[in-house]
């Protein structure tokens, strides 16, 4: 099997999907590994070095002509897709259930594409899981641009000049990104808040240090994936009421609340934010799924008319490219890995197991995801 990865084309992105310690693996397995030259170049990694590792380095176009396995950090582009052939399997993130054409484009095609983003919350998946490896460095990120357009310094500080109170960080969601980030305010010396609908993760929370908000908002609770199950209006709105007080006085807003295959909810209005202390910094990390934040623009920074700035960033990851790189490159060895055949040096892709199963999006030209499936059909 002839593994390759080419440049990522979108702009912003440096994140690679192949580094030489994973280049080096994949050999090792069997396959035949090939980058493009320079991919690695916004890493400061050379192409010797991958050459180093047993991968052969080539242009752009020989690669996706010969690809067996493509890997991807952004989903593929549709010019991409066109020039693979039959039968070549993708790897990475596609956003499925809003990328319907690169879908559609996928399984005309019949490229095989194994969706990151499908990837089951097991404890066995863990080290396949790339939506947690990345979110967590999302997390991390987050407080650190948080602090960066912040007027005020996280820790309390003692001075001949006088005492400066800590800053009120308050993060909304408490998943991965959601604990990485109390984690990291925490180390920056900030008062941390946090609040999550799933009363399961309040330990989690008080563990690094922070206060959870309990609201009342009546029955909530997580999916068998371990995300949180989506509120009802009614329930949004009693959430929103009780939270606008602990906005109020939050110096740094980070929203993380995301919702499988759905758009991101909505939890901070235009009110809270107005109730909001000028030079407060908001970061929505569910702006490229619709925003958590009234007002927030995916990759844009808005700053509101009472000298809120919200920003909108989706690249975070990427704003640590180095060590992102090195965890979704483990994550997609580990998925080859445990799909590999040993003796054919090929994946084993026709009786997939509960993993590759799960994130086996197209194959043999059809959508295999029931759940993707449904929201292509419903979208025609």
């Amino acid at each position: 099997m002839n593994i390759v990865a080419v440049k990522e084309t979108v702009a912003g992105e440096k994140r690679v999907p192949i580094t030489p310690q994973t280049a080096g693996r994949l050999a090792r397995l069997g396959a035949q590994v090939a980058v493009e030259s320079g991919l690695g170049a916004p890493l400061h990694i050379a192409d010797s070095a991958y050459e180093a590792a047993g991968a052969k380095v080539g242009t752009r176009d020989e690669l996706l002509a010969s690809a067996d396995l493509l890997l991807t950090v952004q989903p593929p582009a549709l010019d991409v897709v066109a020039r693979l052939r039959p039968g070549t399997v993708t790897a990475g993130f596609v956003d499925p259930f809003f990328n319907h054409e690169l879908v559609k484009a996928l399984a005309q095609a019949r490229v095989s594409s194994l969706c990151v983003e499908l990837i089951p919350r097991t404890t066995y998946a863990q080290k396949m899981d790339a939506l947690s490896s990345q979110a967590s460095l999302a997390g991390y990120a987050a407080v650190v641009v948080a602090a960066r357009h912040s007027h005020k310094a996280f820790p309390m500080m003692s001075t001949p000049a006088g005492t400066i109170s800590p800053a009120r960080v308050f993060v909304v969601g408490a998943g991965v990104a959601g604990l990485q980030a109390i984690a990291t305010a925490k180390r920056l010396g900030a008062r941390v808040e946090a609040y999550d609908t799933r009363p399961v993760v309040k330990e989690q929370v008080q563990s690094l240090g922070a206060k959870f908000v309990e609201l009342d908002v009546g029955e909530t609770g997580q999916t068998e994936q371990g995300y949180a199950k989506e509120l009802t209006p009614e329930q949004l709105e009693r959430q929103r009421q009780q939270m606008a007080a602990v906005c109020a006085t939050a110096d740094v807003i980070i929203t993380t609340a995301q919702v499988f295959g759905r758009r991101a909810p909505q939890i901070i209005t235009e009110a809270m934010v107005a109730g909001m202390k000028p030079g407060s910094v908001i970061v929505d990390l569910a702006a490229s799924t619709g925003g958590n934040v009234a007002g927030s623009r995916s990759g844009e920074a808005v700053v509101t008319p009472n000298g809120v700035t919200i920003l909108g960033f989706s690249d975070l990851p990427s704003s640590v490219a180095l060590d992102a790189s090195q965890m979704y490159a483990n994550n997609l060895y580990n998925l080859i890995e445990h799909a590999w055949d040993a003796e054919a040096k090929d994946l084993k892709l026709g009786e997939p197991d509960e993993i590759v199963g799960g994130c086996l999006l197209t194959h043999e030209g059809v959508v295999r995801d029931q759940r993707v499936k449904a929201a292509l059909e419903a979208k025609a």
